[in-house]
Order: structure tokens, then sequence, then C-alpha cells
């Protein structure tokens, strides 16, 4: 990474592009060093912990240095690429720079003032400007050895820093290691300091602290105090080095399918999940659909059972407000909405995300059907907004697309009820009197039951079931 001093270098910084997000994913850079880019272009794509967002730069000018490479997971609030915004070329000022700092990717950018330098996770905020120049012998004042103590303390887990830590963390430039790396050294008592980096552009990886922890093992007499005492095997045997590439494959659990799997976890153990159970004869339903399809309003529109589906739902909902609900744990209190915001599952390359349809239930059938394609094309593209995501009061899973008759889907955090659709199948069911084949599913309604009770779950399971037996019941209950 390189340091810009010019003043007419503008630093821009990886914006929080969702609600709460710490970091993002640097995917794709779309320009280098030494192109023009103009306000408002697209520079890069990054992945957070919601979806993929195009970022754009907010100034003209020509592209000096990409602080990451591609693949990189960056904290928010910190430089990702520098921009000479003058239009000349590359100021002299910058030239020294390597031989101040013979590894580039190793510097953080200077921030332009000094209240706002980026903070990175596990450190503060940093005590002087210059703490990357490692040819400057000068002692540091009182301040700074206690700040850089502290830094040590909690790199090492000690009562308190050796004497020489404080010269060593202020004079020289913070080791590069993402935030899994730099736990795994605090719990072993690791100075990232002293570990030599063998990841892309100097970064620290797992396997450098455990060759770290082995090589000091036998020199260092205060091992028993940080590790016990039988420390070099649960060291060898926690390094992932050694298992059969041929035979298994391991992938990184980030983006979306770590925030997928965390808000899964919460919401299976904070809500009490209950669900119900029903077969329904959807034969008509399938019909209509039909006949829709060559109705002159829905022209050009995608229509197909999750959108009768969907608008039976929204009846249901309607018909039983309560279930429209969330729970705040704070204030102890049940939330009802008088809107809806139809969250509607996706898989997509990079996971399951759960974009939602706002304001639902004002839409007729034809605009019902408009954002339901729209939802569905971006979600496929990839270009799901997290704004898109986040609000949703109700959702619908349809695993019948798998072939699966139904499951008992977990709900979103947040919301109250998530209904599951199951494969629609020629099934032999008992109509008026008489075995015949008859288009079948199961739906499953899964719901919160601190809020929801079991009758008002049973009640709108109940009334989306029968709107799909008799779908001219859209007309008399919407």
């Amino acid at each position: 990474m390189t340091t810009m001093t010019d003043a007419s270098v503008r630093e821009f910084k990886m914006p929080d592009v969702g609600e709460g997000l710490t970091e993002a994913e640097i995917l794709k850079w779309y320009v280098q060093p030494g192109d023009t880019v103009t306000d408002g272009q697209v520079v890069c794509e990054v992945e957070t912990a919601k979806a993929a967002v195009e970022l754009p730069i907010p100034y003209d000018g020509v592209v000096r240095a990409l602080h990451f490479p591609e693949g990189t997971t960056v904290d928010v609030g910190t430089s990702i690429i520098a921009v000479d915004v003058s239009g000349g070329a590359a100021p002299e000022a910058a030239a020294p720079a390597p031989a101040a700092a013979p590894e580039p990717v190793a510097e953080e950018p200077k921030a332009e003032p000094a209240a706002r330098q980026p903070v990175l996770v596990g450190y503060g905020v940093a005590t002087s400007s210059t703490r990357r120049r490692p040819r400057k012998a000068a002692a540091p004042d009182a301040a700074a050895q206690q700040a850089a103590a502290a830094v040590q303390q909690e790199l090492n887990g000690h009562a308190a820093a050796p004497a020489s830590a404080p010269a060593s963390v202020a004079g020289a430039s913070r080791p590069l290691a993402k935030p899994p790396v730099r736990k795994l050294a605090k719990d072993l008592g690791v100075d990232l300091a002293t570990v030599t980096p063998t990841g892309p552009d100097g970064i620290i990886t797992r396997e450098d602290v455990h060759a770290a922890v082995a090589a000091a093992q036998p020199a260092a007499p205060e091992a028993p105090a940080a590790v016990p005492a039988p420390a070099p095997a649960p060291a060898a045997s926690v390094a992932p080095a050694s298992y059969d590439t041929a035979r298994e494959t391991r992938v990184p659990v980030k983006g979306v399918r770590k925030a997928t799997a965390a808000a899964m976890v919460g919401s299976a153990f904070t809500a009490p999940h209950v669900t119900e159970f029903v077969t329904v004869d959807v034969t008509r339903t399938m019909k209509l659909v039909e006949e829709l399809k060559q109705d002159k309003e829905f022209t050009g529109l995608r229509v197909n059972p999750l959108l009768l589906i969907a608008k039976a739902l929204l009846v249901a909902i309607r018909r039983n407000p309560d279930i429209n609900a969330s729970w705040d744990e704070a204030a102890q209190e049940i939330v009802v909405k008088h809107y809806v915001n139809l969250g509607i599952a996706a898989a997509t390359p990079r996971g399951l995300i759960v974009p939602n349809i706002k304001d639902a239930h004002a839409k007729t059938l034809p605009q019902l059907a408009e954002s339901l394609g729209e939802l569905v094309s971006t979600a496929r593209e990839g270009k799901t907004s997290p704004a898109a995501m986040q609000g949703g009061t109700v959702t619908i899973t349809n695993v019948g697309v798998f072939g699966v008759d139904t499951g008992t889907p977990i709900l979103n955090p947040g919301e109250s009820a998530i209904l599951a659709v199951g494969a629609i199948k020629l099934q032999p069911w008992v109509h008026k009197g008489k075995v015949k084949p008859r288009q079948v599913t199961t739906l499953a309604l899964s719901f919160d039951h601190r809020l929801v009770d079991g009758e008002l779950g049973s009640k709108v399971l109940a009334d989306v079931a029968a709107i799909l037996e008799h779908p001219k019941r859209l007309i008399s209950w919407a």
C-alpha cells in the first residue's frame, strides 16, 4: 500500500454501504494506477455481509495507487484508492517513499486530518503520524510509550509489555493480518511484529503464526505462562497444513454466506420456532396462472404460481394483521407492522439472500408481478442492494423449485413468520367424491411462538390454503 503526501491526492475510504457493516471484501478493480477517473465512475466491486456492491469514486482525477489487491477484506473507513485531483503529474514528494518503506504493501495511506486516521481492529487510534518511519531512532514521549504498551499488552496478553516494545511498535509498520489471525496470535501470545509474513502483499497468515509459535517454543522460558506445557502438539494439530487437496476442498466462509450463517444461528436460538403444515389442492390456482398469462394486463410480466401464493399470503395477513409483527427484546414489546415488506428467499452464487418488496400490501396483482420479476432478475445478476434486504416483515421461500415437498424454514431475523412452498405435483386426490389426479402442494408456516400462538398461525396458514384451493376468494377477501 502506498502513502500519498501531496495535498492534491485524495484518499477514497471504504464506505459503509449498508447499515452497521464493518468490513467488505474487494472483489474486482475496474481501474489501475494511471487511469483517469470521473466523478461517479465505478472503480471497484466489493462484497459485504449482505450483497455485492459497486463503488463509484466521488471526484475527478488520475489513479495514483490501489492500496489493496482483489480478494482482500478491508475495514470500513480504511483508504482503498488514491486519486490525484490536480490533473498534473505525480508529485515529487512521493518519490522518496520507496526508500522509506521498501515494502509498500505494509503501509497505510496517510489520513488527511490527524483526528480522522483509520482505526484497525484490535489496535485503536495511532499515537503519531510518524510511526511508520523506522529509520528515525528518536525516543518516543511518555504518551507514545503508554499507548504502545497498551498495544503490546493486547497482542501478547501479558500484564505488562516488555520495555523494548514501545520503541518497536511506535517505530515500525503495523503488521497486516485479518482479524481471525490477530485473534489467533493474541490467544497464542505471539507478537505479530515478530512474525515473517508469507501471504500475498505481505499479509500474515495462520500458518505464519503457528510457525512463529513452533520456532519460539524451545527458547522462550515464558511459554508455559501463555500456553500450557503440551502446547507444541496442539499447535501442530490446529495448523490446517495437511489435508488431501485431491479429496477435499476448503471454502472460506465470508461475505453473504458468513452473514447468513450467523443470522440463522441467531434466529434459531433466539426465537422459539413452531412449524405447521397443510397439503392443498391447487389445481384451480394453476388454471388461473395459465389464464393470467393470456391476459393483456399481464403482457410482458412474469406470471407463475409464486405470484398467486404471494398474493394469497398478503390477503391472509390483511385478515390476520397480528401475524405481521416483530419482537422488541429491549422494550419488551410486540411491534405490529401496518405495512408488509414481503421477503422472497433467492439462491445466488454468493449464497442465500432475502430481498423484499417494499409495501407489497398496497400493490395490485400486476404491480406485484412486476416487482417479483425485478427482484428475481436483480438477485440472479448479483446486483441486489443492501437496502433491498433490510426491513422485511414476512418471507416466502419456494423450495418446490428444487423438487422438495416441503421443509421447516428458519425465520429471517426480525420477522415473525416465513412460508415455505413445496413442489406442485399431480397426485391422487378426492375431488367431488371421486379420486382424481389433481395438482397438489404442501405449505409449511414457521412462526415466532413468543408473539404468534397456535391459533393465529393456524388461521393464517388455513387462509392461504383456502385461497389457493379457491382463488376466486382473492376477489371476495382482498
